[in-house]
């Protein structure tokens, strides 16, 4: 029989109605929601440092119990599973935001989590993380600082996308951690980019701008001084770009690598790189230029990251001057980087780019409000305490009445009414007191309770003052600041160097070009201690040693990097020593026309002190530093600003055994002049013969070189 043909689908038919609309409705409607959550609820930080993926990992680990100092760490795959109850968007998207807050990851300057196992490295693009069941992670101590107050109601909770439980809206962070974390974020027709600041800098700014809302951004460039980065390098300061970043939130600066050269081994080791660069990128662009027949000085590059640290290997050619050919591949390569600041953070859900005092502005307000917070929660822990023990006071009166009360009542339900009606108290009172065993029903029990009424009053009335006036709330902050800082606080890891000491060579020059000159010149051994004094009334020490051999026309390490000088601060005099002599004297002369000898043996120190603040008296600036050996002396001109000068010996100059001391006057002055400039020896000597030919006035006794006598 034929087969019999299957009827034909039945295809609906659909009437098409076609509406005009217009494209800026339809964008309201249905794109604005979209860009507006990527916005809010994605991709940029709020004050209080974080997205909303790092919040909800970092605070389901605190409810996991992964603080506390005893809790062992815990599979990587756990933290992540529990973290999809609050954040269900891929448990590959929340793992890597875990990877880039462990200390093994290390594109933190303060980690928040602590990590076992194979975790990556921000500056490499390809050296992947382990998988999650593998590696192992607890938090930090130091994320204690980010949940402080968060369970006295310090900030806002909410229920989570099913409605099970609640999470924080932020975290009550007691630091500024929105400049200390770097954070990039893109959002729909918007970025953010916040580069990390020094800790300990962060928290004396805010300190700063605590006690005095109107301190200027030049004074915040004095305490935080630039941007610090886990990765270390060099950043070159220009206090212009940098006053530009800190005022609108945008600008950028340069990054540098530090390297160092192998004499030996003919090879050069690049120790730290740009933080917004990868080796890959290095790696990749240095063997572009080599197949383009370019550098023709390298033969090799290699990645040798181990165990002991990040460090990139270039084979150098015999022969090769190192700094210049760094110098070129800082021109041509990610070596020297550029960090574009982009500071977009959210306020009440609003997207604002603020400069560094109004993103610190901000958080004060915002760290104000979670303590007032958290301190009213105290509070009223406190008053429900001394309400309780107010009432226990009235059973003092009659302790027989109140066990007869509850003894001689028939039901359960009867006993606290008849407590509150023979006592006259309230219903809370009267349900503690019930509560309470009989065995403490007594005299000794109740009076050492009621003690604490007293010393609660006091506690109370100190909370209820310190929430009512901003300036203790303020004075609370910046204590807890201190505290932050000096348990956290580390040294800078990113070194700063000034434009001037940039040392941009360009291709057709060489070092002779830059803008240097020697303030110091002396022969001595690879033994010698090195004195820097500087004009911050302080003393660098090093040894010859500490410094590499370069050649002649090498510029060297720059010594204020090297020495950690502070910011501003400039060398007036090096002196080589040998040893201590007590012969040996510095002779210390002041703009106020004063001058002092001070002993060489004052500047000994048994332990190997790096630093020595207080090396002479600051009650004036600094004109000169002189060294006299022992046994001698020498002529000394002294010059002032209305070009009037003394000639005197350095032996006249009286000598004090305290570095403190601000010596005797030399060159009796008027108000408002100052010494401008000191000569010694025969400089001196020739100074003054030169003014006594001109002026046709006899120049004897007076030291000069015989040649210029001669003439």
């Amino acid at each position: 029989m034929p087969r019999k043909k299957k009827d034909a689908p039945v295809v609906p038919q659909f009437t098409a109605e076609i509406r005009d609309q217009q494209i800026t409705d339809t964008i309201e409607k249905n794109y604005m929601p979209y860009a507006m959550s990527v916005i809010v609820s994605r991709a940029i930080p709020e004050i209080d440092g974080f997205k909303p993926s790092h919040r909800k990992l970092l605070y389901t680990m605190y409810k996991m119990g992964l603080l506390n100092p005893s809790a062992p760490r815990t599979k990587c795959s756990n933290v992540v599973g529990q973290t999809m109850q609050l954040n269900p968007h891929g448990d590959m998207a929340i793992y890597e935001t875990l990877v880039r807050l462990t200390r093994d990851n290390e594109a933190l300057l303060h980690p928040f989590i602590d990590s076992k196992g194979s975790f990556g490295k921000h500056y490499s693009r390809d050296m992947a993380f382990a998988a999650p069941r593998y590696p192992e992670v607890k938090l930090e101590a130091f994320s204690g600082e980010l949940f402080g107050g968060i369970d006295k109601n310090a900030v806002d909770m909410v229920p989570n996308f099913d409605n099970t439980q609640t999470e924080p809206v932020l975290l009550p962070t007691s630091f500024p951690n929105v400049l200390v974390s770097p954070n990039m974020g893109i959002a729909v027709g918007l970025a953010s980019q916040i580069c990390s600041f020094n800790l300990g800098e962060v928290c004396d700014g805010t300190i700063a701008l605590l006690k005095n809302p109107k301190t200027t951004t030049e004074k915040l460039l004095d305490l935080i001084r630039a941007p610090d980065f886990s990765g270390g390098a060099n950043l070159i300061y220009d206090r212009e770009q940098m006053r530009q970043i800190y005022e609108t939130g945008q600008g950028s600066f340069k990054m540098r690598a530090k390297y160092r050269f192998d004499k030996a081994n003919s090879l050069i080791e690049i120790l730290e790189i740009p933080y917004s660069t990868a080796v890959e990128v290095i790696i990749k662009r240095i063997t572009d230029l080599l197949k383009e027949g370019k550098f023709k000085e390298i033969s090799d590059i290699r990645d040798e990251i181990d165990l002991s640290g990040f460090k990139l290997t270039i084979d150098v050619k015999r022969g090769t001057d190192p700094d210049l050919l760094m110098q070129k591949l800082f021109q041509q390569t990610t070596l020297e980087d550029s960090f574009s600041c982009n500071f977009t953070v959210l306020i009440d859900g609003a997207p604002k780019q603020l400069g560094v005092k109004d993103i610190l502005t901000e958080w004060i307000t915002f760290r104000m409000g979670c303590v007032r917070r958290e301190l009213t929660f105290d509070l009223g822990k406190k008053k429900e305490k001394l309400h309780l023990l107010r009432g226990l006071g009235k059973i003092l009166l009659d302790i027989d009445k109140a066990i007869r009360i509850v003894r001689e009542t028939a039901k359960e339900s009867e006993v606290v009414p008849r407590l509150m009606e023979g006592f006259s108290i309230d219903e809370i009172q009267a349900e503690y007191i019930a509560e309470i065993r009989l065995r403490h029903l007594n005299r000794e029990y109740i009076l050492d309770r009621i003690k604490e009424i007293e010393s609660l009053q006091k506690e109370i009335a100190e909370l209820e003052a310190i929430i009512a006036d901003d300036i203790k709330v303020k004075e609370l902050i910046a204590r807890q600041l201190t505290a932050i800082k000096k348990k956290y606080g580390q040294p800078r890891k990113t070194e700063i160097i000034t434009v001037d000491e940039e040392a941009v060579i360009p291709a057709d020059e060489g070092p002779e070009s830059f803008p240097v000159y020697v303030i110091s010149a002396e022969d001595t051994d690879n033994t010698s201690k090195l004195l820097f004094f500087t004009d911050r009334a302080q003393c660098y020490k090093a040894k010859t040693a500490d410094f590499d051999a370069v050649k002649a026309s090498a510029l060297g390490d720059f010594a204020a990097a090297r020495l950690g000088f502070d910011e501003g601060e400039r060398p007036v005099m090096m002196k080589a020593l040998t040893e201590y002599r007590p012969g040996d004297h510095f002779i210390f002369l002041f703009e106020n026309g004063k001058g002092v000898k001070i002993p060489a043996t004052a500047y000994e120190t048994k332990t190997n002190r790096r630093k020595l603040t207080g090396a002479y008296s600051d009650v004036s600036p600094i004109a000169a530093v002189l060294f006299e050996p022992e046994g001698t002396s020498f002529d000394i001109l002294i010059r002032n600003s209305v070009d009037r000068g003394i000639l005197i010996s350095s032996a006249l100059i009286p000598e004090k055994t305290t570095r403190s001391s601000s010596g005797v006057i030399l060159f009796n002055m008027k108000d408002g002049i100052r010494v401008t400039g000191v000569l010694s020896g025969e400089a001196a000597g020739a100074e003054v013969y030169a003014k006594c030919r001109k002026n046709k006035i006899p120049a004897t006794g007076i030291a000069v070189p015989e040649q210029l006598r001669m003439e």
